[in-house]
C-alpha cells in the first residue's frame, strides 16, 4: 500500500513542501510514497510549488484504517485527520512542541528537533543522499526555510537553517532577498479569501486552562490589506469558533517588514489575554505587539488567560 505523507490541516509552505521533499527521498529509496495535503495550500505555498515545477498534491479529508502514513510539520492530533489513530503511522518529522495523543500500532521513528523548519530536519536526515536532491527539491527546501524563518527575521531561526538556505541559494543561483520578496508578495495577496477562510488559513488549535483557542496568524508585507477587513474578521470569529469547536479565535497580523504583530481584540477575553500574555495596554479593538513574529516561540508559549 502507498505510504501517504502529510502535514497539518492548514497547509503553509513548510507543510506543503515537506511532504513533497520526503516523497522524493522515499521514492528514490524505492518506497511507494505519495505526498498529500489536508487542506488547500495558502497563496505562498501555491506560488512555491508552481515556481519549482510541482503539481498541487491531492487533498484528503481522512485516512482509512491501516493506511501507512508519515506525519510531517506537526504532531498534534487536532491538526490531523480524525481517524489518524486508526492509520498505520510509520514516522513523525517535526519541529513543534510535543503534544501527545497519537496512538501507533508499533514503535516508529520520531524526529523532533528545535529548528525553524521541517525541511531543514529532513535535509539532515537524508545524510549524504541530500547531495542528490534535484533542483526542484532544493527549491522547495529553500522556500520552506525562507517561509518559516520569514527570511531569518523570526526568532525561531537557527544557524543550521540559515546555513542550509545560503548553501541552497548558491547552488540554485538565485538571490535570496529577491526570491523571499516574491514569496511574501504571494502570501500577502489575501483578496480571494473569505473572512472565515482567512481566520483558518494559518491557524492552530490550542487549549489553555480549559479554554480552547484557534490561534491564527497572517504573515504579510501589506498588513493594511488585512486590517482594512478588521470589522468583518471580528464579526466572523464567533461563527468560526462555533463551527470549529473552540471557545475563541485569536488573530495576529504579522507585519514581516516592521517585525511586529497586530492582535485583534473583539471582546473582553481577548483584551485580557493581550494584557496577561504580552503586557499590552489595549484601548481599542487592536493592539500592536512590537517584535512579535512567531506563533511557535512568542505567541503560544506566552498565552495566559489571567
Amino acid at each position: 500500500m502507498t505510504t501517504l505523507i502529510f502535514g497539518h490541516k492548514s497547509p503553509d509552505t513548510d507543510s506543503t513542501g515537506s511532504p513533497l521533499i520526503w516523497e522524493w527521498f522515499l521514492k528514490d529509496a524505492g518506497v511507494d510514497a505519495k505526498a498529500v495535503l489536508l487542506g488547500t495550500p495558502n497563496s505562498e505555498a501555491a506560488f512555491v510549488i508552481d515556481r519549482w515545477g510541482f503539481a498541487q498534491p491531492d487533498v484528503i479529508k481522512d485516512v482509512t484504517e491501516g493506511q501507512p502514513c508519515i506525519i510531517v510539520d506537526t504532531n498534534n492530533p487536532a491538526e490531523l485527520p480524525d481517524s489518524i489513530n486508526d492509520a498505520e503511522v510509520q514516522g513523525i518529522i517535526d519541529h513543534h512542541l510535543l503534544v501527545g495523543g497519537i496512538k501507533t500500532r508499533a514503535p516508529i521513528d520520531i524526529t523532533i528537533r528545535p529548528l525553524a523548519c521541517t525541511a531543514t530536519i529532513m535535509h539532515q536526515l537524508m545524510g549524504d543522499k541530500a547531495a542528490d536532491m534535484p533542483e526542484g527539491v532544493k527549491g522547495l527546501t529553500l522556500s520552506c526555510i525562507l517561509s518559516d524563518t520569514l527570511h531569518f527575521r523570526s526568532p525561531t531561526t537557527t544557524d543550521a537553517d540559515r546555513a542550509l538556505a545560503e548553501s541552497l541559494a548558491a547552488d540554485l543561483g538565485i538571490d535570496m532577498a529577491d526570491y523571499a520578496d516574491e514569496m511574501f508578495a504571494a502570501k500577502s495577496d489575501v483578496s480571494e479569501f473569505t473572512d472565515a477562510e482567512l481566520l483558518r488559513l494559518d491557524s492552530k488549535e490550542y487549549e489553555l486552562d480549559g479554554t480552547k483557542f484557534r490561534v491564527s496568524v497572517l504573515e504579510t508585507t501589506s498588513p493594511k490589506a488585512v486590517l482594512d477587513r478588521k470589522d468583518a474578521l471580528m464579526a466572523a470569529m464567533p461563527a468560526v469558533a462555533k463551527e470549529d469547536g473552540v471557545d475563541q479565535v485569536l488573530l495576529f497580523v504579522v507585519d514581516i517588514l516592521r517585525e511586529e504583530a497586530t492582535m485583534l481584540l473583539p471582546n473582553d477575553l481577548s483584551k485580557t489575554i493581550a494584557r496577561a500574555s504580552f503586557g499590552a495596554a489595549p484601548t481599542g479593538d487592536t493592539v500592536v505587539l512590537p517584535g512579535v513574529m512567531s506563533r511557535k516561540k512568542q505567541i503560544i508559549p506566552n498565552l495566559k488567560t489571567a
